[in-house]
C-alpha cells in the first residue's frame, strides 16, 4: 500500500494506474456464473453524448500542451532574424560550427555534441563554413543565419511541452501544471537565449528532458522490470548522456538522479522481503541505464568529434603529437628528421593528459629567482622552440661537424631559441607547487653552470625497442636534472595572471617513472644536417585522445577566472541571479543596432526564489510537529512533498551552489538550469497551498498569477524580440540602475 501511495505522489495519475492494472482472475471469481449483460438502452434510453466541455476536459492532456507549444513557436521564432549581426556568444559557437563544416580541429572547454549540432544546422542551411563569426560583424547574404537560429530555438520550444508533462507526472493539479508550463513559456530570459546560435537552449532542453524522464521512471516503480519501466530508465540515461555532452553542467542533474537512485536502492535494500537476485537486478538495471548508457552517449560525441575533425586547425596543440601527425595538412612529422641530434631545433610536447608545449617568454617570475619564466602552453608560436646543445663539459656545438645523434643517458642543454637562455633549475620552490623546484631560463651560451644540464632517460618508443636514439614523435623520454635528481614536470596547475594562466613547469624530486606528466616527446623537429624522414603513421589510441582532451578541457575551464586587470561589464556574481539584480547586454548599444538584453520575468524570478525558502520552512514545520506526536500529513502527502517539493529544491542547489564556490568568471545565463528547478518548486508550493481550498479561491489566485506572469512577459517582450531605435524609448523597463537597458 505504501508503494502505491508513493507512486501516486510521484505523479502517476489514477487513470494511468487503472490502465496499467493486470486483469488476473482470482479464485473467488473463477467459479462464478457469468450473468447476461443488461441492455442499457432499454433501461435508460439513448446514452447521453458528452458535451464539448467534457471532451475538452478529457483531452486536456493533449490540447493544453499543443496550445502552449504553439505559443512557444510564436514567441521563440517571431522576428528571430531581425538582427543581422553576430550577437554575443554566436561569435564562439557559430565559429565552432564553421570548423566542423570545414573539418578543422579546434579546441573548446565544452564537450562537442552541442557544437556538432550547430554545425548540422549550418549544413542544413547550406552554409559552407567560410564566415569567421566575428562579434558584431554583419552576416553575409549567402549565410542563412535565421535558419541556424531557428534550429537552436527548436530546442527551447521543446522545453515547454516537457515542462507540462513533468508537472503532471509530479502529480500537481491541473491549474498548477498550467502555472509551471506558463512560467517556462513566459520566462523572458528563456525566450531570449533560445533565439541565437548558442548552446544554452540545448543545455536547458537536456536538463528538462532528464527531469521529465526521471519523473516518468519514478512513477513506474510499482511496475519494475516492465517494458515501460525499462524504456523510461534508458530514456533517463540517454537524456543524461545528451545534457552532459552539451556542457559539463549536465553533471549537476546527473548528481540529482544519482542521489534519487541511491535513496531508491537503499529503500529496496531495507526491504527484507525482496529476494537478493531481484535486488541485484535493480542495481544492474540502474548501473546499465544511468551510468553505462550516459557514458556511451558522451563517448560517442567525442568519437564523432574526432571522426569529423580530420584536418589540421587552431586546436592542434591541445592534442598529442601522434594525434596531430595524423591530421590532414599538419606539419607535425612531415619531412622532419627521424632521429634527434645535437643542433636540432625542436618543440617538446608534454605527454600527460592535457599536456602542452614547453614554453618560455621574456617575462620573469615575480618572486623566487626572478629569472625568466618557463611554462607549458597550448598554442603554437616561436617561444615553444628549443635548441639541443652539448653540456658544458663537452666541446661547444660545431655546425660544420658531423651531427652527433642523441640517445638514452646523454646529458644535454636546452636553449630557448628566442631569448638564448638555458633551461635551468635550482633549489628554489616552484611558484605554485611549493613542494617542487622552480624551473626557469637563465644565462646564455657562455654564462651558466651545471644546473643547466638535463639527462635524457628514454621511457619507451612506439616504433622501436632501440633506446640508443631519440626519435621524432615516437620516443617518450624524461629529462632528469643531474645536480638535484629531480625531473622536468608539467602537471595541470595553472599559474596566476602574471604567468598568463599557462601551466606551471616544475622539477619534481619524486622519481615516478609512470608519471606521464614527466614524459616528453619531440613534436616539431628541424635540422638541416639530417636527412628528412618519415616518422610513420602511428595512430594515437582513441581512449588516450578522449581522456587527453577531457583533461585539457577541465584545465582550461579552471583557468577561466576573472582578470583583475580587466573590467568585464558582462560578468556577474552568483548572489545577483536569484534576485534578478542584473541583466546582460548581448550586443552593442548603438541606436542603429537591434539590441537584446538578457533579463528574466521579475515575478518568475522573485516568486520562485522565495518558494525555495517557504518550502524549507513548511518542511521544518511539519517535521517539528511530527516529532511532537502530531500526524498532520498522510503518507501520500509526505511523498508528494518529498518528490515534488524537495527534489526540485535539491536540483536547484546542485545547479546553483557550484557557481558559488567556483572561482571562474560567471554570467547570468549560468543560472538558467537552476531557475527551472525553482519554477518547479514554485509550482509545487502553489499547488500544495491551494489544492484543498475552495474552487473560488483557487480560481482567483491562479487567475491572478496567470495574469501577472503573462502581463510582465508582454511588458518586457522588447528585450526578447529586439529593441530598435533610441535606448531612451525603453527607459520604462529600467526598474533598477543595474538593469542597464536604457543608458
Amino acid at each position: 500500500m505504501a508503494d502505491n501511495r508513493a507512486t501516486v505522489a510521484s505523479g502517476a495519475d489514477a487513470n494511468g494506474q487503472a490502465l496499467r492494472q493486470r486483469n488476473v482472475p482470482t479464485s473467488a471469481t473463477q467459479g462464478a456464473v457469468v450473468q447476461p449483460e443488461l441492455d442499457e438502452k432499454k433501461i435508460h434510453g439513448k446514452k447521453k453524448e458528452p458535451s464539448f466541455l467534457e471532451i475538452l476536459d478529457e483531452w486536456e492532456f493533449i490540447i493544453a500542451p499543443v496550445i502552449f507549444t504553439a505559443l512557444a513557436f510564436f514567441t521563440r521564432l517571431w522576428k528571430i532574424g531581425l538582427s543581422n549581426i553576430v550577437t554575443w556568444d554566436e561569435a564562439h559557437f557559430g565559429k565552432f560550427g564553421s570548423h566542423y563544416i570545414k573539418r578543422e580541429l579546434f579546441f573548446d572547454v565544452h564537450p562537442p555534441l552541442g557544437k556538432i549540432l550547430v554545425g548540422v544546422s549550418g549544413v542544413l542551411a547550406g552554409y559552407n563554413g567560410s564566415f569567421e563569426f566575428k562579434s558584431g560583424e554583419t552576416y553575409p547574404e549567402e549565410l542563412n543565419y535565421t535558419f541556424m537560429r531557428a534550429f537552436n530555438a527548436f530546442w527551447g520550444i521543446l522545453c515547454i511541452p516537457l515542462a507540462y508533462y513533468t508537472a503532471r507526472e509530479l502529480n500537481l493539479k491541473r491549474p498548477a501544471v498550467w502555472l509551471v508550463t506558463l512560467m517556462v513559456l513566459c520566462e523572458n530570459s528563456y525566450t531570449t537565449i533560445s533565439r541565437f546560435i548558442l548552446l544554452d537552449s540545448m543545455l536547458l532542453f537536456g536538463t528538462v528532458a532528464t527531469v521529465f524522464c526521471w519523473s516518468k521512471f519514478h512513477g513506474l516503480q510499482k511496475w519494475s522490470f516492465d517494458p515501460e519501466w525499462f524504456f523510461w530508465l534508458f530514456m533517463t540515461g540517454l537524456s543524461l548522456g545528451f545534457v552532459c555532452s552539451i556542457k559539463l553542467v549536465g553533471l549537476f542533474v546527473t548528481a540529482l538522479v544519482g542521489i534519487y537512485t541511491i535513496e531508491d536502492l537503499w529503500h529496496k535494500f531495507g526491504d527484507t522481503k525482496m529476494p537478493i537476485p531481484e535486488l541485484a537486478a535493480h542495481v544492474a538495471a540502474r548501473v546499465t541505464g544511468l551510468i553505462v548508457i550516459p557514458f556511451l552517449v558522451y563517448l560517442l560525441s567525442f568519437a564523432l568529434h574526432f571522426a569529423i575533425l580530420t584536418r589540421s586547425g587552431p586546436g592542434d596543440a591541445q592534442m598529442s603529437s601522434l594525434f596531430q601527425a595524423n591530421l590532414e595538412g599538419s606539419e607535425i612529422g612531415r619531412n622532419s628528421p627521424l632521429e634527434l641530434a645535437i643542433g636540432s631545433k625542436v618543440t617538446l610536447k608534454n605527454m600527460g593528459y592535457g599536456g602542452g608545449l614547453l614554453h618560455s617568454h621574456v617575462q620573469t617570475y615575480p618572486d623566487g629567482s626572478n629569472q625568466q619564466q618557463v611554462t607549458c602552453y597550448h598554442h603554437k608560436d616561436a617561444n615553444n622552440e628549443w635548441w639541443f646543445y652539448p653540456n658544458r663539459a663537452e666541446p661547444d656545438y660545431n655546425p660544420e661537424a658531423e651531427p652527433r645523434m642523441l640517445g638514452n643517458g646523454d646529458t644535454i642543454r636546452l636553449i630557448h631559441t628566442q631569448t638564448g637562455r638555458n633551461l635551468h633549475s635550482h633549489d628554489i620552490p616552484a611558484p605554485v607547487t611549493k613542494s617542487q623546484k622552480e624551473v626557469s631560463c637563465y644565462g646564455n651560451l657562455t654564462v651558466g653552470d651545471d644546473k643547466d644540464h638535463w639527462q635524457i632517460e628514454v621511457v619507451k618508443d612506439v616504433s622501436s625497442r632501440d633506446k640508443s636514439r631519440i626519435r621524432t614523435l615516437t620516443t617518450a623520454f624524461r629529462l632528469k636534472h643531474p645536480s638535484m635528481g629531480c625531473y622536468l614536470r608539467a602537471g595541470n596547475v595553472n599559474l596566476p595572471q602574471w604567468g598568463f594562466k599557462q601551466i606551471e613547469v616544475t622539477c619534481d624530486k619524486s622519481n615516478n617513472p609512470k608519471d606521464a606528466y614527466t614524459h616528453w616527446n619531440i613534436e616539431a623537429h628541424t635540422n638541416e644536417k639530417l636527412p628528412p624522414g618519415d616518422p610513420g603513421k602511428y595512430k594515437s589510441p582513441f581512449f588516450h585522445d578522449f581522456i587527453h582532451l577531457n583533461v585539457a578541457m577541465m584545465t582550461s575551464n579552471n583557468a577561466l577566472v576573472p582578470d583583475p586587470d580587466k573590467q568585464d561589464d558582462l560578468a556577474s556574481q552568483w548572489w545577483q541571479w536569484p534576485i534578478l539584480n542584473v541583466g546582460l547586454r548581448m550586443c552593442g548599444w548603438d541606436d542603429k543596432i537591434v539590441k537584446y538584453f538578457l533579463l528574466g520575468n521579475p515575478f518568475v524570478y522573485w516568486a520562485s526564489t522565495a518558494s525555495l525558502g517557504v518550502i524549507g520552512l513548511i518542511t521544518v514545520w511539519y517535521i517539528l510537529r511530527w516529532q511532537r506526536g502530531f500526524r498532520d500529513l498522510s503518507q501520500a502527502e509526505i511523498d508528494q512533498i518529498h518528490y515534488a517539493g524537495l527534489y526540485p529544491i535539491l536540483g536547484w542547489f546542485l545547479h546553483y551552489l557550484p557557481f558559488v564556490v567556483m572561482a571562474r568568471v560567471t554570467y547570468v545565463h549560468h543560472y538558467y538550469p537552476a531557475l527551472y528547478f525553482a519554477i518547479l518548486s514554485l509550482g509545487f508550493l502553489v499547488d500544495f497551498t491551494l489544492r484543498n481550498q475552495k474552487q473560488l479561491v483557487q480560481s482567483v489566485v491562479y487567475g491572478t498569477l496567470y495574469t501577472v506572469i503573462i502581463g510582465l512577459y508582454v511588458y518586457f517582450m522588447p528585450i526578447c524580440w529586439g529593441m530598435t531605435g533610441s535606448n531612451k524609448d525603453y527607459s520604462y523597463m529600467k526598474w533598477f540602475d543595474t538593469w542597464r537597458m536604457s543608458d
